[in-house]
């Protein structure tokens, strides 16, 4: 099928600079119906976000970059300087190494925007120089080859090299230059982006069918977009067509890469996890330049299959730690295909043996916010709100310096297996840190999904306390202040400070999860008919100090699974407002598991402030039964008992804070 191609030239003006400043530059995509405001648009003032960024900031950020210039640990800024010839050396550590630190070096430009941290900006500049020594005369740039190369050491293994993390690392960089620009203005980085850009052109024009073979975990799709809205170049976006027009052309594809078949002849969610979210988002951001109805159709049958039949109640992806593709049809392993880190099959949501690595959320952040994007449609919201607050939230600890790789939903010590990943967050995984750069960078940009603009007006998609200035698509200035205590309560003010002439239209989002939400403008109730899951529009003619307030009550919900979800039948889940709440051992008598405790479903559900690790949280307190006949000891079976049933007072917290008081069991799903 013939691509729609917008082809214009390339420049890079003062009016693209000031229109293309967020994350996503698709201020010019036709057919992106919401628009980016700036990276520098949206500042935390109090509450969840603000404590969370400010943990970003003082921690996180300075640990994680301390983390990898350390060569002792991490070996990845050593790395560099080997490739550079600053120093000698061979390559250490996963060969995705230079990719998680454009990640970190991505999450310092994002809070260099809001921040203006001269600190920041010199760090950022030194590794850039660095970057550029690194760099090949062709645009190439890939340390695990480059340090081969330069003490001649290279041989055959350059074509494993580069069917490895090689795109996926140079993906992160274009991402990550096109950040910087839009954070400084300043195209050192920038200039090295297009190097790597103008390489992939070519190298995908010349390359043996070896070669093009789509690289893992395709981190280049909305690289390459990225540098095709920064710059303009036609070329880039003839690349970005090419990579879905090469998917499963050979017959070497596997489902566990989603490039067994062609991407236009798929319509569920296969394979590894992280390596899928990541092609949909990158799929997603070549929809919003061509308009391919194929592209979208596919996109929103692989998102029913996700949200409907494989996504846990967090928000998490990825199932199970390893599966087969497709399932039971044949014993000929050119039909049935290990999958590592799998979606596995719908309703195969297994909850100790969950494998949810953090990156894999993260992609679904990443897909969802570019699905709202093209659409408008309050529901991929729902899900970038989900993901944020429980299962990418969950895989770093309340200081910001340990991190998890996956996210179960069950802790249980009698499990009689060591699980290939740890349930205790470590400050760095080794060999598979990845997901800690990934957690780094997307909350310094979490204020970026807060709001988007469009043709018709404002909207507003997340909720916290935050000022928000930025200007609407004809240049007029937009200012508002929102003031909150979410997502601990559902009280809303929106305060407007300047508001255009031609802005007519705020959207606020009603959470999919709500009911009975109000909405009143200078304390005058709305009484139209407000509708969860979607966008409530509000049209008049603003002014200075008015003030819109939305109310959404927030009581404790239980939850239940759909019946094929084999793993939590007649069991229950606790969720408030966008959050799921779990319960730990510690809330438990000695020697009691979490596995024992039955929810009384008639409890006087309550809630309370409490503080764990200087954040400030909200319990839910509630009654439980334990049966003090709960030993399995040599039992696999046992007749049901509840003589003697003691109820105990339990205290549920939030999932995200699970584990943030040393080791111990936790789990999601209670029975009743």
């Amino acid at each position: 099928m013939k691509k729609n191609i917008i082809i214009s030239s390339l420049f890079l003006s003062t009016v693209m600079f000031a229109q293309n400043k967020g994350l996503v530059a698709n201020s010019q995509s036709p057919y992106s119906k919401l628009q980016s405001v700036g990276l520098q648009d949206v500042k935390w003032i109090n509450g969840f976000w603000k404590e969370q960024f400010d943990v970003e900031t003082k921690n996180t950020l300075p640990y994680m970059w301390d983390l990898y210039h350390n060569d002792e640990v991490s070996h990845a800024y050593k790395n560099f300087e080997i490739a550079a010839g600053i120093s000698k050396g061979t390559f250490k550590g996963p060969s995705f190494h230079d990719g998680d630190f454009y990640k970190i070096f991505e999450g310092m430009a994002a809070t260099y925007a809001v921040t203006k941290d001269k600190k920041l900006d010199a760090e950022m500049d030194k590794a850039i120089a660095l970057f550029a020594k690194v760099q090949r005369k062709d645009g190439y740039i890939h340390t695990p080859v480059l340090i081969d190369e330069r003490w001649g050491t290279l041989g055959p293994e350059e074509v494993k090299k580069q069917l490895g993390f090689e795109k996926y690392n140079m993906g992160h960089l274009m991402t990550a230059a096109c950040i910087h620009y839009r954070a400084t203005g300043k195209t050192n980085f920038l200039n090295i982006g297009k190097g790597v850009a103008d390489f992939l052109y070519d190298f995908y024009k010349k390359a043996s069918p070896e070669l093009t073979r789509n690289a893992i975990c395709p981190s280049h799709y909305m690289g390459i977009v990225e540098m095709y809205r920064t710059t303009k170049n036609p070329k880039y976006l003839e690349l970005a067509n090419n990579l879905i027009d090469i998917r499963g052309t050979t017959n070497d594809g596997t489902d566990d890469n989603q490039d067994r078949i062609p991407f236009r002849q798929q319509t569920t969610a296969m394979g590894h996890a992280v390596r899928a979210n990541y092609l949909y988002a990158g799929v997603a951001d070549l929809y919003a330049e061509t308009g391919e109805k194929k592209l979208l159709d596919n996109l929103e049958s692989i998102w029913d299959d996700v949200t409907y039949r494989k996504m846990y109640i967090t928000g998490a992806c990825g199932s199970l730690y390893d599966g087969v593709s497709p399932d039971g049809t044949s014993y000929d392993p050119t039909v049935v295909q290990k999958i590592h880190q799998a979606y596995g099959r719908p309703f195969q949501l297994p909850n100790a043996t969950a494998h949810t690595e953090t990156c894999a959320n993260i992609g679904n952040v990443l897909w969802n916010w570019r699905m709202l994007q093209i659409t408008g449609d309050a529901k991929y919201a729902d899900i970038v709100e989900l993901a944020l607050y429980n299962s990418v939230l969950s895989g770093m600890d309340l200081e910001g310096e340990k991190f998890l790789y996956n996210n179960p939903l069950n802790v249980s010590n009698d499990l009689p297996f060591h699980q290939r990943w740890g349930n205790e967050r470590e400050g760095y995984i080794a060999l598979s840190n990845c997901c800690a750069p990934n957690v780094t960078r997307t909350i310094a940009e979490v204020g970026n999904y807060a709001y988007n603009i469009s043709k018709e007006g404002l909207y507003v998609n997340l909720y916290g306390s935050n000022q928000l200035k930025t200007k609407s698509l004809n240049g007029e200035e937009i200012e508002m202040e929102q003031q909150t205590n979410y997502p601990w309560d559902g009280k809303i003010t929106l305060k407007i400070v300047k508001a255009p002439k031609d802005l007519q239209n705020f959207f606020l989002r009603i959470p999919g999860w709500s009911q009975n939400a109000e909405v009143s403008v200078n304390n005058s109730k709305i009484n139209d008919k407000i509708v969860s899951g979607t966008y409530l529009k509000l049209n008049q003619k603003w002014k200075k100090g008015d003030v819109i307030e939305l109310n959404l009550p927030m009581p404790v919900e239980l939850m239940e699974a759909n019946p094929l979800v084999e793993e939590v039948k007649n069991q229950v889940a606790v969720k408030r407002g966008p959050l799921v709440y779990c319960l730990e051992s510690d809330q438990l008598p000695a020697k009691t598991s979490v596995n024992d405790v039955a929810l009384k479903l008639n409890s006087k559900f309550t809630t309370n402030h409490f503080t764990l690790n200087n954040r400030d949280l909200v319990s839910i307190e509630a009654e439980a039964f334990i049966n003090p006949n709960n030993s399995w000891n040599k039992t696999l079976y046992k007749p049901l008992s509840s003589k003697d049933a003691t109820s105990v007072p339990v205290k549920l917290i939030p999932y995200f804070a699970w584990g943030n008081k040393g080791q111990g069991e936790m789990t999601v799903w209670m029975s009743h």
